[in-house]
């Protein structure tokens, strides 16, 4: 069954009051993590009055201490991009469609409505990489509405967007402005000496399947407590889950026993930058890449104290490599991601902020990340799961249809195997 969405044009809307001019600086971080890129995603709510006027008005009266994100990057020196504070507002779109959202099955995947009716896109005379966020609201004829939002890393990371995201709501909800108060301080992180820039072939693309995988809380504290008895050290869900995930993914692919595997997931320095950045309101990118590379033969063979212990290293050496590549003391570009199929990149979003939006009448019901249009590198995004649900959510694209079905039960296997 079909159903038809109603979208309006986008239109802009401009802080509420008059804001400063002028351009500010991007940071090294901003310019350098996948810079332009849009990142999109639907928040998924249950119930709302009214929310695209609310929601509307709240953008508004946020923008105003926001007013860099109602502005528009340009790049007078190439390489060097920074934010015109023009004012113009960001792009807003209004939509409404004709079901309830248990007729989608709540927008779960796969969606059962198109994308393209779901997330806000700028008119098509406009550069869009130009924009620093976008934000649509559909409602539904139950009451519920979905909330679809792309934002550009360039201006922030996913901690950044979700405090943005975080201050409309408190906005909307009755506050007079965001309980935490922006920065912008992108001039305070250093530069370090130019990074490696060296040509890098082309990858290739592959034909990556979307998952969704529920890991329950029992499972994870199970390895937990394994990791527990066995080293007399207490380990994350994080390095749980990571450590499930490789390697369930690497038995699946069945490379050679010695292809190198790379494991890459993002980190967050805000700890590593106090004294330079305050303690709260900073928005921009603080995401520093971190890796492992094992051969496929290891990564099989370990047990799951062996894997936890790998990524606990790795976490170890953040504040050490973080520092060689401030001072320029690294050899190479750690933003670079080795191509080809035996890497796989890891990002959670559990803890980021996005699940904790709430314009009134209650947080998400779930989160839903698009990540369809990366074909290039294997990638997997942690997410809370819905209520009541305990556990973390895998929203998955790391593997091509033949290995889909040995990855899937080595993934749901692999926690009550404490060997």
């Amino acid at each position: 069954m079909s159903f038809s969405v109603n979208k309006l044009a986008p239109e802009l809307v401009a802080p509420a009051e008059p804001t400063e001019s002028g351009r500010l600086p991007l940071s090294f971080m901003d310019r350098v993590v996948v810079a332009r890129m849009f990142i999109d995603l639907i928040l998924v709510f249950e119930q709302g009055v009214q929310p695209a006027k609310t929601i509307r008005a709240a953008l508004s009266r946020a923008l105003v201490p926001y007013y860099p994100v109602a502005g528009r990057i340009v790049e007078p020196i190439p390489g060097e991009p920074e934010v015109d504070c023009t004012g113009d507002g960001v792009w807003f779109v209004e939509a409404s469609v004709d079901c309830r959202l248990e007729d989608v099955n709540n927008l779960e995947r796969p969606l059962l409505l198109p994308r393209k009716d779901l997330i806000p896109y700028a008119p098509p005379d406009v550069i869009e990489g130009d924009d620093t966020f976008m934000l649509q609201v559909t409602e539904f004829r139950c009451g519920g509405f979905a909330v679809g939002i792309g934002f550009n890393h360039a201006v922030f990371d996913g901690i950044g967007a979700a405090q943005f995201l975080k201050a409309v709501a408190e906005i909307a909800r009755g506050h007079a402005r965001p309980v935490v108060n922006p920065v912008w301080c992108r001039e305070a992180i250093p530069s370090p000496p130019k990074l490696s820039q060296r040509h890098a072939p082309s990858p290739a693309a592959f034909h990556f399947q979307n998952s969704v995988f529920d890991i329950s809380s029992d499972r994870i504290n199970a390895v937990k407590n394994h990791f527990l008895r066995e080293t007399g050290q207490k380990c994350s869900t994080f390095d749980v889950v990571t450590a499930m995930l490789w390697q369930s993914r690497s038995r699946a692919i069945s490379l050679d026993p010695h292809a190198d595997l790379d494991l890459g997931f993002a980190t967050n320095t805000r700890q590593l930058l106090r004294g330079l950045l305050p303690d709260e309101g900073f928005y921009g990118n603080c995401v520093y890449p971190m890796g492992i590379k094992a051969n496929a033969g290891t990564i099989a063979a370990s047990s799951s104290v062996e894997l936890i212990l790998l990524i606990r290293d790795a976490k170890d050496r953040l504040s050490s490599k973080f520092s060689e590549c401030m001072l320029g003391d690294s050899a190479e570009n750690p933003y670079t991601i080795p191509p080809g199929y035996g890497t796989l990149v890891v990002s959670d979003w559990s803890r980021v902020g996005f699940s904790e939006v709430n314009y009134g009448w209650g947080e998400p019901i779930h989160v839903v990340p698009l990540i369809d249009d990366n074909n290039f590198v294997a990638s997997c995004i942690y997410l809370s799961p819905p209520k009541p649900k305990q556990g973390v959510r895998l929203m998955t694209r790391c593997v091509e249809m033949e290995h889909l079905p040995s990855f899937s039960e080595e993934l749901m296997n692999f926690a009550s195997e404490l060997t």
